[in-house]
């Protein structure tokens, strides 16, 4: 489809399912780096600024952006990290399924290097506490097209996740974002994990770490092995997907990077405002690319676009 075509669906957007995304609301502080630190050295780095972020909440916002309803299953804590990111989810006008008492909210570190690469260390939080209990009391649509994210999955509460996920109708689909974490996801977990099919999205390097040679090669092999959706961003080249119906590479839209972060959970977002508006998958990944190419032009991670940026944006290609 022609970036031009986009433009002309964006009307086309509103749920005709349900989504619900699972995952964090955590802190972001942003650093501006030269290099990375060597082991025992003193990196100075200029600190560039406090962002309420984290996976979920980063598609959150940019789906509440983009008038797409989603059921946020963001567990909001105890503490000061819980207070700042309780106030900032009330300005954005999204809410949140689950409250706990058990702990503060995670938070992390990105160190951005001047070619806008970041690299983030992190502390996890509430979080990363997932039990039956929460996880049932969510009330699901039974055609629910489920967000999760490598961080969760890699957690100890990984395995709890992924037993919800099997005792869920068939008609709920999962759509899963690696993320950095994909080689701490246990292999047994992967697996069964794939066994369910869901939609998967993988940037270069977390292919990479899959074995990916050839990215064509890959993205057609890897529907071949599993019978899953694929979604492989390639950077600046787009991105390709395969699903049951065909394999392909949807078009990038050019953009000056300041920073990249929240440029993966943007991608997403955008991807899942299409599917969920029923959009087949090239149309969802061409907003995906958009979403993100407009968020890496920004600086932060919580500055994806509402329609009308949206729009203006597009205007330029």
């Amino acid at each position: 489809m022609p970036h031009n075509a986009l433009t002309t669906l964006l009307p086309s957007l509103h749920n005709q399912r349900q989504l619900c995304l699972i995952g964090a609301a955590v802190i972001d502080i942003v650093t501006e780096a030269a290099a990375l630190p060597v082991r025992g050295g003193d990196l100075e780095v200029t600190e560039k600024g406090l962002h309420i972020g984290g996976c979920a909440l980063n598609i959150a916002i940019a789906l509440k952006r983009l008038e797409i309803d989603s059921l946020n299953a963001l567990p909001i804590g105890q503490g000061n990290w819980a207070s700042l990111i309780s106030r900032s989810l009330e300005q954005n006008g999204i809410t949140s399924e689950i409250q706990t008492d058990k702990g503060d909210n995670g938070w992390c570190m990105a160190l951005v290097e001047p070619d806008g690469e970041r690299t983030f260390i992190s502390v996890s939080g509430v979080e990363n506490h997932w039990d039956e209990d929460i996880l049932d009391s969510l009330p699901l649509a039974d055609d629910a097209l489920i967000y999760l994210s490598g961080y969760q999955l890699a957690s100890p509460s990984g395995e709890q996740l992924v037993t919800w996920l099997e005792s869920l109708p068939d008609t709920v689909d999962a759509f899963v974002d690696f993320g950095p974490r994909i080689a701490d996801v246990p292999d047994m977990l992967f697996k069964r994990l794939l066994a369910l099919k869901p939609i998967v999205s993988l940037n270069r390097q977390e292919a990479e770490v899959l074995g990916m040679g050839c990215a064509e090669t890959f993205t057609r092999q890897w529907f071949e092995q599993y019978q899953c959706p694929l979604i492989l961003r390639i950077d600046s080249d787009g991105a390709l997907f395969a699903d049951a119906n065909q394999t392909g590479n949807v078009s990038p839209f050019p953009a000056t990077v300041v920073d990249t972060i929240g440029a993966g959970d943007s991608h997403a977002g955008g991807v899942l405002a299409g599917l969920a508006s029923g959009w087949e998958l090239p149309d969802a990944v061409l907003l995906g690319n958009a979403v993100a190419s407009y968020v890496v032009s920004h600086r932060g991670g919580d500055c994806a676009p509402d329609r009308q940026a949206l729009a203006e944006y597009l205007s330029r290609y």
